[in-house]
């Protein structure tokens, strides 16, 4: 599987087929394997590409913060350096953050977007899910969220199994945890754990989100897809209604029980969701844009 060399580092991605480039993003504290059993279920026609973000997976580990701009900023190398336009984006966790935000930068460079399990808008705390709120409380309290993080390696060993309602293999469970040998390597963790939007903090993330929000409510041009599940975890039914509201062009597809880490739960229904969006909507097409 290739890697591109990016700014001072280097970004690994799979890619499969031909076509309209499709790209997957994953978030927190997953990589690119996270998309292996969609990416082959969408299928043709498309050029379907998931990077590691800078610092997780494959991906290089250069010195920096970590901060959603260091990711914005090498996610911007990787598109540029791989040319790639009239994209259609689809994100998990923090990587739909990312997806609106990069759309949001370059607004005639995206033709759809399809997310789940996502940060859609700035949050109170007491619009944060009630069973993260004492996690996250404590994942963002200096010195706390170092033990949890990076000397327990909590996201990886209890936070990502147990928030998979099927569960996940030692296999899985491996490959998600060999980017993260030492405290050095897990500050991405960390870091994006920190970077939530809860109660006006950071503010710089915040900020972020209001301008993607602007994007989502005016591009009616851009098909959208939310796609939800039962449980689910960081989209509430308060939330899921918000984005009825406030997104333009938006559809939702239910696609059965899961947790927050759904592309685990459910593959098989996340594949055919986007596969029948993609072709509802004739994304596929290189004569779309």
């Amino acid at each position: 599987m290739p890697t591109e060399h990016v700014l001072d580092s280097t970004i690994f991605y799979r890619e499969v087929g031909t076509g309209v480039p499709i790209v997957f993003l994953h978030g927190n504290p997953t990589s690119s394997y996270l998309w292996r059993n969609i990416m082959p279920a969408v299928g043709d026609p498309g050029r379907l590409l998931a990077p590691d973000l800078i610092g997780m997976g494959d991906s290089g580990k250069p010195d920096i913060e970590y901060t959603f701009a260091d990711h914005a900023r090498y996610l911007d190398a990787w598109f540029d350096a791989l040319g790639l336009d009239s994209v259609v984006l689809i994100g998990h966790d923090w990587g739909g953050a990312l997806a609106f935000d990069w759309a949001a930068r370059h607004p005639g460079r995206v033709r759809g977007v399809a997310f789940t399990e996502t940060i859609v808008k700035p949050m109170t705390w007491q619009e944060f899910p009630e069973g993260g709120r004492e996690l996250f409380q404590a994942l963002k309290t200096v010195g706390v969220g170092e033990a949890m993080i990076l000397h327990d390696n909590l996201f990886i060993e209890q936070v990502l199994p147990g928030s998979i309602d099927s569960g996940l293999s030692e296999k899985d469970l491996d490959a998600y945890r060999k980017p993260y040998p030492t405290r050095e390597s897990r500050q991405p963790i960390l870091q994006w754990a920190r970077a939530m939007p809860l109660g006006g903090e950071p503010a710089e993330v915040v900020a972020r989100i209001e301008r993607y929000d602007e994007w989502l409510a005016q591009s009616a041009d851009v098909p959208k897809l939310l796609l939800t599940f039962d449980p689910g975890a960081m989209l509430t039914p308060e939330l899921i209604d918000w984005c009825l509201t406030n997104m333009a062009n938006l559809e939702i597809e239910k696609c059965g029980a899961g947790g927050h880490h759904t592309p685990e739960d459910q593959p098989d229904a996340i594949a055919a969701a986007i596969s029948a969006w993609l072709d509802r909507h004739n994304l596929r097409s290189a004569d779309v844009g």
